[in-house]
């Protein structure tokens, strides 16, 4: 399981602007907020803190501005090469959950984002990139770098979780378009005339 905490450095207060409040959501979610959130939903503030620090979508210190890279390290994903993107990041980006000088990149690794077919894989801003490969995610993040946002999905082609080169199953249209199917008759009702 990931261990999640606060950011060492807190601001000393937090109000929400009338941009930022109609929004309700933030990408850095500071203490103060937290406690904002909590008088805003009047619940207690151990509430808000138990959702944002168990689902990673909450971000609790500052992540990148350009891309936020979250690559997913559990056993599938691991066993897929995992630990080879987590050596393109730490070469791209720097050390663990690091964020580079001028904020534009970040990087973590998280536990699992539900993409194990695919795994290899990472979520980078709100898009999910699978299938990764150390060429694929270093172009990734060159694309970033250069102002574009790559079409997210599978690097391979891969349809959903099919396999690779496309689905095995239910490929004959007949199976499921009805022309197999004998005709259905209620019982005790009349022939049609």
């Amino acid at each position: 399981m990931s261990v999640r905490r606060l950011a060492k450095h807190q601001p000393a207060s937090f109000a929400f602007n009338p941009e930022n409040l109609e929004k309700a959501r933030w990408c850095w979610v500071p203490e103060p907020a937290l406690r904002a959130v909590a008088e805003l939903l009047e619940i207690p503030v151990i509430r808000v803190l138990e959702c944002v620090t168990f689902y990673t979508m909450f971000q609790l210190e500052p992540v990148g501005t350009v891309a936020h890279v979250q690559v997913c390290g559990t056993p599938p994903c691991a066993l897929c090469g995992a630990g080879e993107l987590i050596e393109v990041l730490e070469a791209e980006i720097g050390p663990k959950e690091h964020i580079t000088a001028d904020h534009r990149f970040s990087w973590e690794e998280v536990e699992c984002m539900g993409a194990c077919a695919n795994a290899p894989m990472a979520a980078i801003n709100d898009d999910y990139y699978e299938d990764l490969t150390p060429a694929s995610l270093k172009a990734i993040l060159d694309a970033f770098r250069a102002g574009r946002t790559p079409p997210p999905g599978s690097a391979i082609g891969r349809q959903a979780t099919a396999p690779e080169g496309g689905p095995l199953t239910l490929l004959d249209p007949a199976l499921y378009d009805g022309s197999r199917a004998a005709p259905f008759k209620l019982p005790n009702t009349p022939e049609p005339a």
